[in-house]
């Protein structure tokens, strides 16, 4: 297996590139079953999502499906072969690997992207709130916000799901509230 070290924005991250011997063909597995084990601690995420929206933990959801994205997408990419990196929003790296996906994934890749960027931008907010001003996460979002985000979130899960085993498995199939 070859590697190369790619810049992008004000951080690095290592871009796999397989030359498909034996023991690459291996190391691709084991990617894709690290992505379908990402595609299911996603799932559980959304989960925990829905039981604090029905619980009025607005913030919580956020966190949830803040997490729940992050894993998503860093499955489909692992999916696709590409390593994820180690930061939490990895939309302008399935901008720029988008050449990798399948057709009907590609498009929603702006999506995807925008989703992550936005939730990246809720993490701190929706678990510590702002501590220099002294405002828990509670008061900055509603049940409105909550569903907004954990619509978000699931429509990043169908696409992944769709990625990963082939064939989209709706919510109400596997097992969510």
């Amino acid at each position: 297996m070859r590697a190369e070290k790619i810049y992008i924005g004000k951080k690095w991250y290592w871009r796999l590139k397989f030359d498909f011997r034996c023991e690459e063909k291996l190391k691709i597995m084991d990617l894709r079953v690290l992505s379908k084990i990402y595609l299911d601690r996603g799932r559980v995420r959304i989960r925990y999502a829905e039981a604090a929206l029905l619980d009025g933990n607005y913030p919580y959801v956020v966190r949830q499906s803040q997490e729940a994205v992050e894993l998503l997408l860093k499955a489909a990419l692992r999916y696709v072969g590409i390593e994820s990196p180690k930061w939490h929003d990895v939309g302008p790296v399935l901008k720029r690997e988008r050449d990798r996906f399948p057709e009907w994934f590609n498009t929603a890749i702006d999506e995807l992207a925008s989703i992550s960027r936005s939730l990246r931008n809720e993490r701190e907010l929706a678990m510590y709130g702002d501590e220099g001003a002294l405002i828990p996460p509670e008061e900055f979002y509603s049940k409105l916000d909550a569903e907004e985000v954990l619509s978000k979130t699931r429509k990043v899960y169908k696409l992944v799901s769709k990625l990963i085993a082939g064939d989209y498995i709706g919510v109400s199939n596997i097992g969510l509230l």
